[in-house]
């Protein structure tokens, strides 16, 4: 009742203040930025709520409009991050379950974003599965957009959710008053095909819809030779649309509705395994270690690639389904004071079959140096995971609400924000998920297993988890003189994080047959002996768990423009990232707030003549302190669990680094793109978690040591775009040739103390692309388009799964792809 009252008070203030309102002044065409100028610096970006050119705002930005996306193939957030310095992904369990990484600041599993992400203003739906995913972007959320926008460090003074890393903005295109639109259709290898329409539709001068729609399916680029279940994986197959609707309810009270559906369905992703350990002969690697051997030399013998896995699997899925409707509401009460309202709703639900190991494993203890009761040649799984019959892995539901005040005053030298924010995030159902260990299963779902080793066992997570987050917030620039500007903004948030877990262990008589049922939890849940709880029913196991966190972020900076095509700026911001709750990691379930202070020092500035452009620079220190990283939690030999996950708090790191954003134009027709990212991290001190005594778990393995970089943060990376356009009589059309170079330096995936390959190469990505606009004076626009043109095969995430299990495995990044486009294009 509590948590309705909040949402009712807000909305209700939200609805008398603009229900109240009357017609003040006339409300323009809504300003265009699908056409970013890089040649004169004129792009337009909402980096602080509000619309500016980039070169007056003092934050470091990456921009890319919808062309800029479409020249480098770019369709997924995976892409974006490839070929955006300072903007990396994690995608240990996926590109559809990935997560972004600015400035060294990285999304670990559970844990809440170190980068936000927001659409049209409304921060991304939350979800809280085992294996991460939500809080994102999902792919099909890239077409039909004003622009991307990457702000880099922390934002947690005006945006929603308090981050630490920065936030991705992605501002689709508003409705317009003409009658416009495309239809375009794209085909490409490993059996590519993409078609996207959009139409536009001003029904009257007051009243405009935009509808937009985008469909991509193409073959998995890994291919699968165990004979059991997909034929590839990470495969492509989404359908998504949009829909947009303005409404001009008086001269001065906008309306703006975007409904948004993204269905991403395919085999998901498999790991390869690269390497193992003949002579690990204890705890799980007694059983593991040497059919992984064993599976590498069968790949050894077919000369496979990186591109080719052996995952017997039997099933394969990765089904994710999202929906969100934001409502946002626009009155502009005088020339000195715009008020707005905006109000979301959004489901997340997610249904995923996989394999942990990427195994196809057959017992083998030939080898052991000791007998070992348990059979050989017979095939099991190491870990598989699932949903738990007919509930998702996740299904969370998210609701925000957020009132702006935004004004200027005192002769127009001060502009000043204030607001309130909500956020709402409550389950759908119970997360749940079967995790098989030491099965054979040809059904997840409904537990059709078989128990060749007799050691195996059933993991059956179920957890429920609550979100409820508040803040307060002020901004304001005052203009010391015409050219010095100080800024200051404060933000109070208040963090409240619930969870209940009901998780059981099981054991199958015949498949799916469950014969008992343990309480997973078994400090908290024990029979009269000391042993795991034996109960008829799962909420009998049930525990409540519950973080809350209380804290101030700020903003303070000074900008300094010497003349209207230069500023320089020096600012000082907090950052805060909430605590949270992974409820199956026995005794290591929660976790506290991390904060960072960043320190940084910017110039930037545009020319015009001869040569046009821009140039930014920024240099940047980070004081980050209670990292959020994961740990590996190794089981004791007496558990009847297996090992797990979590996430721990560390002590102290320091990152530092420089920044460049340029675009120069030596002739009218030759443009170059360079994005550079220094990067220097170091986890100054770390401090290992101490487990309870009667804990399940043997030992804490961290995914960082103290000294080490920190993860998906390579010290150098650098873009680089030419864009030459042919010299043809307007009438003929406009024809570019275009081609981006991307050097990512060696970086850290994990701790060299958790994988003896815990460091991801370097790599070396050239795309090229042709695109013909308006071809022979038709509305026709003809591209074609190729990506890592040298076919570099390359691993972007290591499994951890040494220490644990005495293998490794990898997820492997996209080899060449190229293709072709149409879009023809209709307007009044």
């Amino acid at each position: 009742m509590a948590r309705l009252n909040e949402v009712s008070t807000i909305s209700l203030v939200a609805g008398l203040v603009l229900g109240l309102s009357t017609p003040a002044l006339a409300q323009g065409e809504p300003r265009s930025t699908s056409s970013a100028d890089a040649a004169n610096g004129d792009i337009i970006v909402t980096a602080r709520r509000t619309e500016e050119r980039l070169q007056d705002v003092p934050i470091a930005i990456a921009v890319f409009n919808q062309e800029q996306l479409a020249q480098r193939n770019i369709t997924s957030p995976v892409e974006l991050a490839t070929y955006t310095p300072s903007l990396t992904a994690n995608q240990r369990f996926g590109s559809e379950k990935s997560s972004f990484v600015i400035r060294g600041f990285t999304q670990e599993g559970g844990t809440s974003p170190s980068v936000g992400v927001y659409f049209a203003d409304v921060v991304a739906p939350r979800a809280q599965g085992g294996t991460g995913g939500g809080n994102g972007a999902l792919p099909g959320s890239l077409f039909d957009l004003q622009n991307v926008q990457v702000l880099k460090g922390p934002q947690g003074t005006l945006f929603g959710r308090n981050t630490t890393g920065g936030a991705v903005l992605l501002v689709p295109q508003k409705p317009t008053n003409k009658l416009e639109g495309y239809v375009e259709g794209s085909a490409g290898n490993y059996g590519m095909w993409r078609g996207q329409a959009v139409i536009n539709l001003p029904l009257s001068d007051t009243f405009r819809v935009r509808l937009g729609v985008d469909r991509m399916k193409r073959d998995g680029y890994l291919h699968n030779h165990s004979g059991t279940g997909p034929q590839d994986y990470n495969d492509t197959d989404y359908v998504a649309a949009r829909l947009s609707v303005i409404a001009d309810l008086t001269p001065a009270l906008e309306n703006y509705i975007v409904a948004s559906y993204n269905h991403t369905f395919g085999n998901g992703t498999s790991p390869r395994i690269v390497m193992c350990n003949p002579a690990a002969f204890s705890g799980l690697a007694l059983i593991v270690a040497q059919p992984a051997c064993d599976q590498i030399a069968r790949q050894n013998a077919r000369g496979d690639s990186l591109l080719d896995v052996e995952n017997s699997n039997s099933e394969g899925l990765m089904n994710i389904e999202q929906w969100q409707v934001s409502n946002t509401t626009t009155w502009q009460a005088s020339d000195a004071l715009t008020v707005k309202n905006i109000a979301s709703y959004a489901q997340y639900r997610e249904r995923s079959i996989f394999s942990l190991g990427g195994d196809n494993f057959t017992s083998n203890f030939t080898n052991l140096p000791f007998p070992v009761p348990l059979p050989s040649g017979l095939k099991f799984g190491y870990l598989e995971l699932g949903p738990a019959g007919p509930e998702d892995n996740a299904s969370q539901s998210t609701f925000t609400e957020e009132l702006q005040f935004q004004g200027k005053a005192l002769a127009d030298r001060l502009h000043w924000q204030a607001g309130l924010y909500l956020e709402v995030s409550n389950p759908l159902g119970f997360s749940a998920g079967y995790t098989p260990f030491f099965m054979n299963c040809s059904n997840i779902e409904t537990l059709n297993c078989t128990n060749p080793l007799f050691v195996g066992v059933v993991s059956a997570s179920a957890s429920k988890t609550w979100f409820n987050n508040k803040a307060v917030y002020a901004q304001g620039s005052y203009k010391l003189t015409d050219r010095l500007t100080l800024t200051g903004g404060l933000r109070y948030t208040i963090d409240r994080t619930r969870a209940v877990d009901q998780s059981t262990t099981l054991s199958l008589s015949a498949p799916g047959v469950v014969s008992s049922q343990t309480c997973t939890d078994t400090l908290r849940f024990q029979n009269t002996s000391g042993g795991a709880l034996a109960v008829s029913d799962r909420s009998q196991c049930n525990f409540p768990f519950e973080v809350t966190s209380k804290r101030p972020t700020w903003l303070i900076s000074l900008d300094y423009k010497p003349a209207n095509n230069m500023m320089f700026y020096a600012k000082w911001a907090r950052g805060y990232r909430q605590g949270g709750i992974i409820t199956s990691n026995v005794g290591a379930e929660t976790w506290s707030p991390e904060k960072v202070d960043t320190y940084e020092l910017g110039a930037k500035t545009n020319f015009n003549g001869a040569v046009s452009g821009y140039f930014n620079v920024a240099g940047f220190y980070n004081d980050f302190r209670d990292q959020q990283i994961n740990a590996i939690l190794i089981a004791k030999p007496t558990s009847s669990i297996a090992g797990s996950s979590t996430i721990v708090n560390a002590g102290k790191s320091r990152i530092w680094g420089i920044e460049v954003d340029a675009s120069v134009s030596p002739l009218s027709n030759l443009r170059f793109d360079l994005g550079y990212t220094y990067l220097n991290t170091k986890l100054v001190q770390i401090t290992p978690p101490i487990l309870a005594a009667n804990s399940p778990f043997a030992s804490v393995i961290l995914s960082a040591t103290q000294g080490d970089e920190l993860s998906f943060s390579p010290k150098n990376r650098v873009s680089l775009t030419g864009t030459y356009t042919l010299p043809l009589n307007p009438s003929m059309g406009r024809l570019s040739i275009g081609a981006t170079f991307v050097h990512t330096d060696a970086q850290n995936a994990t701790s060299p103390s958790a994988s003896p390959l815990y460091r991801l190469p370097a790599t070396d990505l050239l795309n090229l692309n042709l695109d013909y606009k308006d071809v022979m004076g038709l509305p026709l626009d003809l591209s074609l388009f190729a990506t890592n043109v040298t076919n570099q095969i390359y691993p972007v995430a290591v499994g951890s799964q040494w220490n644990s299990s005495g293998f490794e495995n990898v997820i492997v990044g996209q080899p060449r792809m190229y293709g072709v486009r149409l879009r023809y294009k209709f307007d009044s």
